[in-house]
C-alpha cells in the first residue's frame, strides 16, 4: 500500500486553523480572567484554612481554577485554545516540524494582534 501525501492546502489550512485557535482566543481569555469577579468561599474563612499557609494557598488556587472554568467567557475560549493544541499535536505528526512550529507561531501572533485590536482596541505602534 502506498502512502499518499495530503495536498498542500490541507497543511496551509491546518496552520491557519491552529494559529487562529491559539491567537484569536488569547485576548478573550485574558479579558475574562482580568474582569472575573470570584464569589466568596466560606471554606477560605475557616480557621483551619486561614491558620495554615499551605492549606490556604491550595484551597484558594483550587477555588480560583474552578471559578474561572465555570465562567463561560473564560471556559469557551480556553476550550477552543486547547482544541488548537490538539490540532497542533496531530499536525506535527504529519507536517515537517522545522516548518510547522515557526509558521503556526507566526499565525498565532498575527491572530493575537487581530484579536487584541478587536477585543481591546489595541494597535501596535512604535511608542514614540
Amino acid at each position: 500500500m502506498q502512502d499518499e501525501t495530503p495536498p498542500v492546502i490541507n497543511y496551509v489550512a491546518s496552520f491557519v486553523l491552529v494559529g487562529l485557535a491559539w491567537g484569536l482566543t488569547t485576548p478573550f481569555i485574558r479579558r475574562a480572567a482580568r474582569t472575573h469577579q470570584p464569589p466568596p468561599h466560606p471554606t477560605l474563612e475557616l480557621d483551619s484554612v486561614k491558620n495554615h499557609w499551605l492549606r490556604g494557598r491550595l484551597y484558594a488556587a483550587f477555588f480560583a481554577v474552578v471559578d474561572l472554568l465555570r465562567n463561560p467567557s473564560y471556559a469557551v475560549p480556553l476550550l477552543l485554545n486547547l482544541t488548537g493544541s490538539i490540532w497542533f499535536f496531530l499536525l506535527i505528526g504529519q507536517a515537517e516540524l522545522s516548518l510547522t512550529v515557526p509558521i503556526v507561531n507566526t499565525m498565532a501572533f498575527l491572530f493575537t494582534v487581530l484579536g487584541e485590536w478587536y477585543v481591546e482596541g489595541k494597535v501596535i505602534s512604535r511608542g514614540e
